[in-house]
Formats: C-alpha cells, sequence, structure tokens
C-alpha cells in the first residue's frame, strides 16, 4: 500500500511538471565538432553550450588526454586520502595556483562538488554566509549543507549587503559568496564594492569563476578582471566550461586549501578526478597563456553577436559575456521559441523555473569562440523571426 502510494505521488508530480510545461528529459546529440550537434540524422548548430572556447575538440587539448590515458591509466584508482595521488594532478594544481595568482590549489571532480565541499568545508554552525539571491544551485546548496546561518541579498546590491553585514552578531566566521558572472543573467559581480565590504566589516570572499575562467580577466577570472587577485580569498571553478575538459578547483591560500583537504566531504570521499581530464586541463590552461587569439575570437564573436541581435532590437548588455539571456517571460513561449528554432537546425534550450525566476524563462543563447560569423548572423535573423507573435 505504501510502495503503490509513492509511485502515485511520484506520477502526480511528474504530471504535474508536464501541465505545467516544466518537464525536462535528456536529448542523446551526436558531437560533431565543438558547435554542431547530429541528431537522427541532420546536423544543428548549438547555441546552447558552455564550451566557450572551443577546446572540447582542440587537437592539442584532446593529445593532452590520450598521454594521460597513455601514461597512467583510464581511472585514478580510489581517492586522495587513501590511495595516494597522481602527480599530474599536483602538476595541474600548481598551474592553477600560478595562473589564478594563489599559493595553492585544490581539484574536485565536478565544480558543484567543489562548490558544496568548499562552503561546507569552511563554515558551520554559528557562522555567516551572505549569498547573492542569483548564486548558482551548488552554492545553495553548500550553504544549507554547511548548517551556517545564510542571508541572501538582493542581486548585486550592495547597500543591502552592507546592511546585512552591519546586522552580524560579533560571533562567528563570515563569508560573502558570489558568481563571478552570473550564469542565467550573463552579468559581472561588483567585486571591487564587495572586497570593500568584505574589509570593513571583517568577512572572507569566495568567488565562482565557473562562467568567467577563460572568458574575462585575460581568462584568468573575475579577481583579475577587477586586478583585486590578492583581495579575493577563495577563487573557485569548473574545468569543463572554456578549458573544455571536466572537474572543479578552488585557489586559495595553504590554510584555506588544508582545511579543505581535512574537512571537505566531497573532496575526501571522492575517487580522484581521471587522468584523461587532468591531462586535457594543463594542456587548456597552455593554451589560455601562449594562444590569446582564442579569447580574442571570442570577444570578436560576443561583439558580432550583440550587434546583429540588436538589428533586431533585441536588448544586449554589451558587457563582453558570451551569454545572452533572450527573455521571454512564460515557459510556454520559451519552448514554442525553441522548438521553432530547433525546426530551423538550432538548437536554443528552454530555460525555466526552478533556474529562473516565475515569469522570467528565457532562452540563453551563448556564443563561442568557434561560431563564424555566418551562423551568429542566422542565430539573429531566425531568433527574431521565431520570437513574432
Amino acid at each position: 500500500m505504501f510502495r503503490k502510494a509513492i509511485w502515485e505521488q511520484m506520477n502526480e508530480s511528474l504530471q504535474t511538471l508536464k501541465e505545467e510545461h516544466r518537464f525536462r528529459q535528456c536529448t542523446a546529440y551526436t558531437p560533431i565538432d565543438s558547435t554542431h550537434v547530429e541528431l537522427n540524422g541532420r546536423k544543428y548548430l548549438m547555441m546552447a553550450s558552455n564550451n566557450y572556447l572551443g577546446f572540447t575538440h582542440n587537437s592539442d587539448v584532446i593529445a593532452g588526454a590520450q598521454k594521460a590515458i597513455e601514461t597512467y591509466g583510464t581511472g585514478s584508482g580510489g581517492a586522495r586520502l587513501t590511495s595516494g595521488t597522481n602527480p599530474l594532478i599536483t602538476e595541474l594544481e600548481e598551474d592553477l595556483a600560478f595562473f589564478k595568482g594563489t599559493t595553492k590549489a585544490l581539484v574536485f571532480n565536478t565544480g558543484y562538488m567543489a562548490n558544496v565541499g568548499t562552503i561546507s568545508g569552511l563554515m558551520g554552525p554559528g557562522d555567516h554566509i551572505l549569498s547573492d539571491e542569483l548564486n548558482h544551485a551548488s552554492i545553495i546548496d553548500g550553504c544549507r549543507l554547511s548548517g551556517a546561518d545564510v542571508h541572501v541579498y538582493r542581486h548585486s546590491d550592495m547597500k543591502h549587503l552592507d546592511e546585512l553585514l552591519a546586522d552580524l552578531p560579533a560571533t562567528g566566521k563570515r563569508l560573502i559568496v558570489t558568481d563571478g558572472v552570473f550564469s542565467m543573467d550573463g552579468d559581472i559581480c561588483h567585486l571591487p564594492a564587495i572586497v570593500n565590504l568584505a574589509k570593513e566589516h571583517g568577512a572572507l570572499v569566495m568567488v565562482d569563476d565557473a562562467h568567467a575562467t577563460g572568458v574575462i580577466g585575460e581568462g584568468k577570472g573575475t579577481a583579475h578582471h577587477y586586478g583585486l587577485s590578492d583581495d579575493v580569498d577563495i577563487q573557485l571553478g569548473t574545468l569543463s566550461k572554456a578549458l573544455g575538459s571536466e572537474g572543479g578547483y578552488v585557489c586559495a591560500n595553504e590554510v584555506i586549501i588544508n582545511t579543505l583537504i581535512n574537512h571537505s566531504r566531497s573532496f575526501i570521499f571522492s575517487t580522484a578526478l581521471v587522468p584523461a581530464a587532468v591531462g586535457a586541463t594543463k594542456v587548456a590552461l597552455q593554451l589560455l597563456e601562449k594562444e590569446p587569439y582564442h579569447i580574442a575570437q571570442l570577444r570578436a564573436n560576443v561583439h558580432d553577436m550583440s550587434k546583429d541581435l540588436e538589428r533586431h532590437n533585441i536588448p544586449v548588455a554589451h558587457n563582453a559575456i558570451p551569454i545572452f539571456p533572450i527573455i521571454v517571460g512564460s515557459d510556454e513561449k520559451a519552448l514554442e521559441v525553441s522548438e521553432k528554432l530547433f525546426e530551423k537546425g538550432i538548437i536554443l534550450t528552454a530555460i525555466r523555473p526552478p533556474t529562473v525566476a516565475q515569469g522570467q524563462s528565457r532562452l540563453r543563447l551563448t556564443v563561442t569562440a568557434d561560431h563564424t560569423k555566418e551562423d551568429l548572423w542566422y542565430v539573429a535573423d531566425t531568433l527574431a523571426e521565431a520570437l513574432k507573435d
């Protein structure tokens, strides 16, 4: 009886999602190159990827992954605190720390695990976390898992953040957490103001650079973009977006990294990152340093996409970020526009609650360095037509 009720409840919940146009399912696309996929024999232009520099199909990055497998095998064989650390991981952590301008770095298996493990590993009951209301889900989950008191400030509202900090009790650690580039809106956090408030109120600062690494600050992220690398306590991110690999990282000082090694559950209880991902990432970091034209091309494409959208009076932010939120409002409208684009050979996924707020459903258009001018022009024209009632 009880088991039957459980299945009925699950099915009712799924049916409700379908009725509300919020039901999600996975579609199996076959990658062709960094900007195209295949489905049922048809080629589609991918405009929903975070492969910002096209490194997933870069021959040097692929060679780095292949060499790592040939040298160290396909798997890591265990958690680092039980089976030891592959020297390739040690090298990558040194590379990441140098790249970000910190003394130490620690690699996680995903950016999600890095956020959850870092926040919950550093903060606990009696501590205070100040979190932007539009921070990524992994930050929100890390805050919940920590057991700390969480104070959510209105998006990029520095006055509200100041007020919350001023009202905190004198006891407990304080941590301000923000996305560097916000994933759904493509705006950059007000890091100079955040750093100033942190100094005034005695708080640490943590920036999630998932969508900033490889994109702004000469590819080094938000802190470098603002010239504040020495003022940000924790620079965190993923290896799976602009770097074209898989995994997550935390860059900080030795005390913070050692604290995470000893207290971060997502690090302690996970088998280490596989050699292929580590090898690929090492090469990707080298390319960012040696071949700046990848980032230059990305910025040129962002500029071209902005101009193409403006031709059709579609609002753009002009902030050099390759994320263009096309807000349409209703879930149904977002799905309708996405389906129209799909019919024209373009993949641009509808983003709906709970990923975004009610009434803020959208298409999140993302540009990469490998898109051509013709791609961008076609997308803008086709999108404008699809948005018409």
